[in-house]
């Protein structure tokens, strides 16, 4: 094995631009691919993360006619009492936080200017609600007893050019069906990192949110989070029953489970795709190569050099291309994985689709197992690709291989 390694060196050294620029084709592609990975898993990543913990936590209660969509604050459709019924599932041993929410839509206007917002009323000291008091850039957070202040997102705050201390008027639809209007004092401006969930709600305490809406001592749902999310079938199946519906977060965000599964089929295909093209830089090389050597293959086969040596002749010198194209790639790749999972990559807002919160700066995160399968896909196919010019060198008969040269 040692001398097909000195031969195949020094075949590739006989065109060494030609083989560096062969290898750096493979390179190329092997670190574009494994950015792409570390960029697409850091993006199922945020998005599960902001997901779970700003809008579908672990697992809601909600009454059992209760429609998400409508935001309807009618008693009817609420869940009684949430205080007392969330006090008793944060006793669980599984469950990190639980805490009543209440959901209605609304109006913020001010001056001439207007805006339809999602409003929330919640339980201020609730851990849950850290996303926003630590994502404070202006104010202070609310207070349980604060029955004026209102607590909004940064871009709202930016079109309507609202500061710390300024009074809106909110509008909200009340549980009897009427609009209702009271003027509130901006306590607090945050960002969560996700423009379009920003902008589109505002928070109350929940007591002044139940009073503002007609609701009552009523909620919209108990928002529960857990100390491990794999855990939620298990708390969901123990809170069964008293005619709610019970939702773990693999229910309520279907869609992004399905495009988190199917991630790694996803990127194995593109890097088919993307390998293939390389692969075939790999393949004029070694096709050159044997045109060019011709009276060589012709001469070694005279010798009595048999065609599976001269196939691994070739295959040998596809490897030391495939590896040093493929590590010299992989460190490219690792190297801009972990620049840009530092400082992120900015795309704005990204809007809110099927569900998905996903933030404006995304950080790519390259896994192990992500590296792993892109150096043994890119190996394999560079060396199968290899096969054929091999192939072709190995059926030179030797009286016309020598004639050919001529």
């Amino acid at each position: 094995m040692t001398n097909y390694l000195k031969m195949a060196y020094r075949n590739l050294g006989r065109h060494r631009r030609r083989s560096i620029l062969s290898g750096l084709a493979l390179a190329v592609g092997t670190a574009l691919l494994m950015f792409i990975a570390a960029f697409f898993e850091g993006e199922m990543r945020s998005s599960m993360e902001t997901t779970l913990r700003l809008d579908s936590g672990h697992i809601q209660i909600r009454d059992a006619d209760y429609d998400p969509d409508k935001l309807s604050v009618a008693w009817e459709y609420l869940i009684e009492n949430p205080d007392q019924a969330a006090a008793q599932i944060e006793a669980l041993d599984q469950v990190q936080t639980a805490t009543p929410r209440l959901i209605a839509s609304g109006i913020v206007s001010i001056r001439d200017e207007s805006a339809g917002v999602q409003i929330m009323g919640i339980v201020p000291g609730s851990e849950a609600n850290d996303p926003y008091r630590n994502g404070l850039v202006a104010g202070s957070f609310l207070a349980a007893d604060d029955r004026e202040g209102i607590l909004i997102g940064y871009p709202l705050a930016e079109s309507l050019a609202l500061n710390v201390g300024d009074q809106i008027n909110l509008l909200v639809n009340t549980s009897d069906g009427d609009v209702d209007e009271q003027q509130f004092t901006v306590r607090g401006i945050f960002t969560t990192g996700t423009t379009a969930y920003d902008k589109g709600i505002v928070f109350l305490p929940l007591a002044k949110a139940q009073s503002f809406s007609g609701a009552e001592n009523r909620a919209s749902m108990i928002f529960i989070l857990l100390k491990d999310r794999e855990m939620a079938d298990e708390v969901a199946a123990a809170i069964q029953g008293g005619g709610y519906q019970v939702k773990t977060w693999s229910e309520l965000n279907e869609l992004l489970v399905l495009i988190n599964d199917f991630s790694n089929a996803y990127i194995f295909i593109l890097n088919l795709i993307v390998l293939g093209v390389t692969a075939t830089v790999i393949v004029n090389t070694l096709l050159m190569s044997v045109f060019e050597r011709t009276r060589e293959i012709g001469i070694l086969t005279a010798i009595g050099m048999k065609g599976r040596q001269i196939i691994t002749l070739f295959l040998t010198e596809a490897s030391l291309l495939a590896f040093g194209g493929i590590a010299f790639g992989s460190l490219l790749g690792w190297a801009l994985s972990a620049y840009f999972g530092s400082v992120g990559v900015y795309f704005g807002d990204l809007g809110i689709s099927g569900g998905m919160l996903l933030q404006d700066r995304i950080y790519p995160y390259l896994t192990l197992n992500a590296t792993i399968n892109l150096i043994v896909t890119a190996f394999i196919i560079t060396v199968l690709a290899s096969i054929y010019p091999a192939r072709l060198a190995s059926r030179m008969e030797p009286v016309e291989a020598l004639h050919g040269a001529n």
